[in-house]
């Protein structure tokens, strides 16, 4: 590599090393991270450490939790390993969460961005429709999709990412409503630069670190909604997801809470695990925060 490239990288580099260092400075933070990452491991090494469907019979129905020791954390009414379920569980929440997270920033960018750039009456309009879908709570509006389209794990994921962004959408339009009268944006005009380029290459990654930040909300949002869908019974049975885990545990609360606590629990540290590395988040792409 040339110095020329190396002068080129150091920015870049530069910058990642200040913001891992606000970020790491909020201990809240890491250990979210730290749940992350075990979430994710976990869905990594599903199919190492449980081989095979996770739906299968696994032993006798309802056997406690540290019983037996093929399934440490017990069957469930059918029989199905707990374990099982959880581990590869945590690879259809994950991909709900960044799935319908991806689909609901980029609906909220580009709305936010065309409304925020142009204003008048692109504005008028453009807010008018989003805060028609923000009239309908989002779980009723969810709840509507699925019941038209059906309870499939792709549907639910579309669902869930129509339903939720709006937030982003008001965020974007408000950093662009400020940063449209920026001098590099003129400058950009005067350039002859199209409206396009300067929406996409000059404002949006100016106005991106609040949007980043909002983004672990609607993952955690995103897998809280599809938990509430699958405990009334309209979950995706063919996966093996912690909300359909919950929701299939409701029958045997009483003589059997562990069928719905454990997975309860999974779902509460990821979320949770979200939401700290939100706070962190904020922190690191805070440019008031001291390097």
């Amino acid at each position: 590599m040339s110095a020329t490239d190396l002068d080129l990288t150091r920015p870049a580099a530069s910058r990642a090393a200040v913001m891992w260092r606000r970020f790491r400075r909020n201990r809240a933070a890491v250990l979210g991270l730290v749940i992350f990452a075990a979430v994710a491991l976990a869905a990594l090494l599903a199919g190492v450490i449980t081989p095979g469907d996770p739906l299968r019979l696994a032993g006798q129905p309802l056997t406690p939790p540290l019983t037996v020791a093929a399934s440490p954390f017990g069957t469930d009414q059918l029989g199905r390993d707990i374990l099982a379920g959880i581990l590869h569980g945590a690879r259809i929440s994950l991909l709900i969460g960044v799935v319908a997270t991806v689909i609901s920033i980029a609906i909220g960018i580009l709305i936010g961005a065309v409304a925020g750039y142009f204003g008048g009456w692109i504005d008028d309009v453009l807010m008018r429709i989003t805060e028609a879908f923000q009239t309908i709570p989002s779980f009723v509006l969810l709840l509507t999709l699925v019941a038209i389209f059906g309870s499939s794990l792709t549907s639910i994921v579309i669902g869930i990412g129509v339903v939720s962004w709006t937030a982003p959408a008001r965020m974007v339009r408000a950093e662009f409503m400020t940063l449209r009268q920026r001098e590099f944006v003129d400058a950009a005009r005067n350039l002859g630069v199209g409206n396009a380029s300067i929406i996409f290459r000059e404002i949006l990654p100016n106005a991106l670190p609040p949007v980043i930040v909002f983004a672990s909300v609607v993952m955690a949002t995103s897998i809280l909604m599809e938990s509430a869908l699958a405990f009334l019974g309209l979950g995706d049975a063919n996966f093996a997801s912690w909300g359909n885990m919950i929701g299939q545990g409701r029958a045997v609360l009483r003589e059997a809470a562990f069928c719905t606590v454990i997975p309860g629990v999974a779902i509460l540290l990821t979320v949770l695990s979200f939401s700290l590395m939100g706070e962190g988040l904020n922190d690191a792409l805070n440019p008031r925060q001291k390097k």
